[in-house]
């Protein structure tokens, strides 16, 4: 086996464990087992789906827990023109591959040095990243009625600790500790009188002053 595609496989591994903490999560937060199969196969992006699921557990609205799932899905849209070259000309392929376009598959694809390698380490990762979670938010989801409530176990941290991974990146510059920091005493704020979900909305406003830090920059 190549090595990018080893790595993938060894990557989608642990993306699998981490997608069994979100199947628990899911069960917690009283989704079905169909519900669970439904979200993993088709929004198959973790921050979004760990976001839903602790918005409804948190008893905000459907409205909050989709706005609070497409903002963080929102970032993906920024690597479509670091991975469009790999789908060819294709509509079909291009409309299948923007189903996969995630931080891990894009990150695996930009490593490699020449394009049909890395639009082998795409597919591959994506592969194996698919099925790895989809597996692995089953599983959890079946094993979240064994070990009751999850806060016992710490579960209910993995999302806080998900959301900090992505933002540790953005931290190394000015323009995202503004982001970073706003967006937290935004979030801060909203938190006593605002609904589940809404202060996550909210703190992205603090994308504004971030922004306006860049472009004085430039």
């Amino acid at each position: 086996m190549p090595a990018h595609r080893r790595e993938g496989l060894v990557l989608a591994v642990a993306v699998g464990i981490v997608a069994a903490t979100f199947g628990v999560l899911a069960d917690a937060a009283g989704l079905s087992i169909p519900q669970v199969m439904v979200m993993s196969a088709l929004m198959f992006t973790g921050a979004s789906q760990f976001a839903a699921v602790s918005v409804i557990d948190a008893g905000g609205t459907g409205y909050t827990a989709v706005g609070s799932a497409l903002l963080l899905a929102a970032r993906n849209a920024l690597y479509g023109p670091v991975v469009a070259s790999l789908f060819g000309r294709s509509t079909a392929m291009r409309a299948v591959g923007s189903q996969f376009v995630i931080d891990e598959t894009t990150a695996m694809a930009a490593m490699q040095n020449e394009d049909d390698i890395a639009a082998d380490a795409f597919w591959w990762t994506a592969i194996w990243l698919w099925t790895l979670w989809n597996v692995g938010s089953v599983g959890g989801a079946l094993l979240g009625s064994v070990i009751g409530d999850p806060e016992a176990w710490g579960l209910d941290a993995a999302f806080p600790a998900a959301f900090v991974a992505l933002l540790a990146p953005h931290l190394r510059t000015r323009p995202g500790r503004v982001t970073a920091i706003g967006g937290g005493a935004l979030a801060i704020a909203a938190v006593p009188i605002a609904p589940a979900g809404v202060p996550l909305l909210v703190a992205s406003l603090a994308v504004l002053p971030g922004w306006l830090v860049h472009r004085r920059a430039l």
